[in-house]
Formats: C-alpha cells, sequence, structure tokens
C-alpha cells in the first residue's frame, strides 16, 4: 500500500492528486487489475471527474454547499465545531474509488482526473493506493 499526503487550505476544496495516483501504482499493476483509491476520513472523499477546466473545480466546491446546506438545523457537533454538513457531503461522494490498469496504467478517460475532496479543512490529510489483482 502507498500512502498519498495531501495537505488543503480551505474549508470545502477539491485537489487533482491524479499524477500523485499514477506514480503510486507505477510497475505495480498489469492488466487485468485495478488500482483502489481509498480516503480513510469521515469528513473527506475521492472522486473521479473532469480534470481539464479549473472553474470546473471552483463549481463543484460551490455545489457541494448548496446541496447540503451549512445553515441547516444540524445536531452533531464535536471538538472542532459543528461539522455535519462535511460528515454529509463526504457520505455522497463516497471514501473510495476502483479504476482499472491498462499496462500498469490507469485506464483513465481523456478528461478525467482523481480528485481528494476536502469537507473540513483546511487539514493534513491521507490517501492510501493499493493495486488489486
Amino acid at each position: 500500500m502507498h500512502q498519498i499526503d495531501v495537505q488543503t487550505g480551505k474549508k470545502t476544496e477539491l485537489v487533482n492528486i491524479t499524477d500523485k495516483v499514477r506514480e503510486a501504482v507505477k510497475n505495480n499493476g498489469r492488466d487485468g487489475s485495478a488500482a483502489l483509491v481509498y480516503v480513510p476520513h469521515t469528513t473527506a472523499a475521492v472522486t473521479i471527474n473532469e480534470n481539464i477546466d479549473p472553474d470546473l473545480v471552483d463549481d463543484l466546491e460551490r455545489a457541494f454547499g448548496r446541496v447540503v446546506g451549512e445553515d441547516w438545523d444540524w445536531r452533531h457537533d464535536d471538538a472542532d465545531g459543528p461539522n455535519a454538513p462535511s460528515h454529509a457531503r463526504s457520505t455522497l461522494v463516497g471514501p473510495q474509488i476502483l479504476v482499472p490498469l491498462d499496462g500498469g496504467e490507469l485506464a483513465l478517460g481523456t478528461y478525467q482526473g482523481i480528485f481528494f475532496c476536502e469537507f473540513d479543512g483546511p487539514r493534513s490529510r491521507k490517501v492510501y493506493v493499493t493495486t488489486l489483482d
């Protein structure tokens, strides 16, 4: 298993980790295998989306705030303050993705990238990457 460290700078932020995941699986996969990308946090997630237009990343960050509002009547509170919206957002996106490998390379579409989704930042985070046969 390979660990990728991610430092986020905003409450909600999508960080493109595609190149780091590529490096993590380099020479570890073969045809018929896949890369599992997993986030071990309850207020963060990982997704695949377009990695060409930086405006889309901004749009997605803002969309999460509209889909799950900070101002709702949340009851969950912890030592860092009320962060129930962060838990809800990470649940909607999910903690893992599975990407097929083709000749040891990520079989992503032309415009696809892998994004770490921060919903309770800024924080230091981890992403685990492993290959599956």
